[in-house]
């Protein structure tokens, strides 16, 4: 459970926060504090968190859920589930969230909230949702119906080869990276809570699209290079190529102008597209790359070499429940 400055509504989210669940033989409450100036670790404490994660400064959600995952790695973790401490999300669905994972139909499970009839998102709010979540079930090629929900359960599996690099958001990044991994993830859908405090993520609609947009293209480029770079180069490849048809067809024909502009367009055209199919192969071979450190990464994390916070916070001892 990620949080900043969540002193206010902290407790009541931990209040509902399960201490068994079938299939379950342990439940812990993790919780990071990113870096908050209120009482938020010491609610925390009182209301029987196991672990802290303490980031001396607040360093954004997507850190902040990388920092989680590394601790309930490191403290032995077989499924972990991710939830907001502004209690939006309804935990009395959790057995429904880890379900798919225990019955191993699932790695990565996302909470599928009822946007339509969630009385606090906008008209406009509910049509960028589907609208977003849409391109990422096309980017990551899983059926997923709300890619922004932050209500999501791992595996250790999953968890272990989840890498966030998005300082924004983790939610959108983090399901294009498992479905071209080939983790297997499912949407359940859940139930939500009334608003206790505005989102601190989407200040603005405008601001919200923008970053989005940019972590989904970041993401294209990174996870799908050959792809979305000839995409890219194709309806340059095909004007260029019209511009030098017209041109040899012209001359052919005997035409006493040169259209020499016609010409210079149309190459210029073509060596751009061809830049950006060769910028493609290269992608692809920095990919190639890229999944080798990513099993080099995942061996060494299974092995408990690697798993620490990343840089900035340090882990509190574990807090035995009060």
């Amino acid at each position: 459970m990620p949080c900043f400055n969540e002193e206010a509504v902290l407790a009541d989210a931990l209040q509902d926060l399960p201490r068994t669940l079938d299939g379950v033989d342990v439940v812990e409450w993790l919780v990071i504090n990113d870096g908050s100036t209120d009482r938020t670790v010491e609610v925390a404490r009182a209301g029987g968190v196991d672990h802290i994660v303490d980031l001396p400064v607040n360093m954004g959600l997507a850190y902040g859920f990388s920092a989680g995952l590394a601790r309930a790695l490191a403290e032995g973790a077989d499924i972990i589930v991710n939830t907001d401490a502004d209690n939006q999300y309804d935990a009395c669905d959790i057995p429904l969230l880890i379900a798919p994972i225990l019955e191993r139909r699932a790695q990565f499970v996302i909470g599928d909230r009822p946007i339509a009839t969630i009385g606090h998102f906008s008209w406009t709010k509910r049509k960028l949702q589907r609208l977003g979540s849409g391109v990422v079930r096309l980017m990551s090629g899983a059926d997923i119906r709300d890619a922004p929900s932050g209500f999501r359960a791992l595996s250790r599996e999953a968890a272990l080869r989840i890498n966030v690099f998005d300082g924004y958001t983790y939610t959108l990044e983090s399901i294009i990276q498992a479905g071209r991994s080939n983790i297997r993830i499912v949407s359940v859908p859940i139930r939500v809570n009334g608003e206790t405090r505005p989102s601190r993520l989407v200040r603005s609609i405008g601001n919200y699209v923008r970053r989005s947009i940019g972590s989904i293209l970041r993401a294209f480029f990174v996870y799908s290079p050959g792809r979305t770079f000839f995409y890219l180069g194709l309806p340059l490849a095909v004007a260029g190529a019209a511009l030098a048809g017209r041109w040899v067809v012209l001359f052919l024909q005997g035409t006493e102008r040169a259209h020499v502009p016609s010409l210079v367009a149309g190459a210029v055209l073509l060596i751009v597209a061809a830049l950006f199919w060769v910028a493609g192969l290269l992608g692809e071979l920095f990919a190639i790359n890229r999944r080798l450190l990513q099993d080099v990464q995942y061996m060494l994390r299974s092995q408990g070499g690697a798993i620490r916070p990343p840089m900035g916070g340090e882990p509190e001892d574990k807090h035995e429940p009060s």
